[in-house]
């Protein structure tokens, strides 16, 4: 499966979240930050932290933990990241508890996600990656933050 339109497109930031390989395609990331303090937002989706400073920009932060409904013990430490991703012109970052690594991943190495009922796959995977050993699931950033995701619904 070629997520992009040529194998030398398919580079990926690769994440890890509750002991699990994620993977963004590159061009969704701006940059990876350290976690800094959220201003929290009332009436916001319970999987929004809330919103940081970034360099002048108010930028919503998503905690994939409570989004993807994974239950950790994990808690912030010194290899958590926030993410800071842009798709259709949005800033968006996503609190994950590290960041590791740029993988190019070759057509031969991306399977389809696997059809599992109405698990998470089906929701936010658009393929899985294979590297060295490793599963890495491949994220569909923008079934991730909503496909009609307005700042103004935060």
């Amino acid at each position: 499966m070629n997520i992009t339109d040529t194998a030398a497109d398919n580079k990926f930031v690769i994440f890890n979240l509750a002991g699990q390989d994620y993977g963004l395609d590159i061009y969704n990331v701006e940059v990876i930050e350290r976690v800094t303090s959220f201003t929290r937002v009332p009436n916001t989706k319970n999987y929004i932290n809330g919103v940081i400073n970034l360099r002048g920009e108010v930028v919503p932060v998503i905690d994939l933990l409570k989004r993807f409904n994974i239950e950790s013990t994990n808690t912030l430490g010194d290899d958590s990241r926030i993410i800071i991703t842009s798709v259709r012109d949005i800033f968006i970052g996503l609190l994950v508890d590290s960041s590791s690594e740029v993988l190019t991943l070759l057509e031969e190495d991306i399977d389809n996600t696997p059809k599992i009922g109405e698990q998470i796959s089906d929701d936010f995977i658009k393929g899985i990656g294979k590297k060295d050993g490793r599963l890495i699931m491949l994220l569909d950033l923008e079934k991730v933050i909503g496909v009609d995701y307005r700042i103004e619904d935060m």
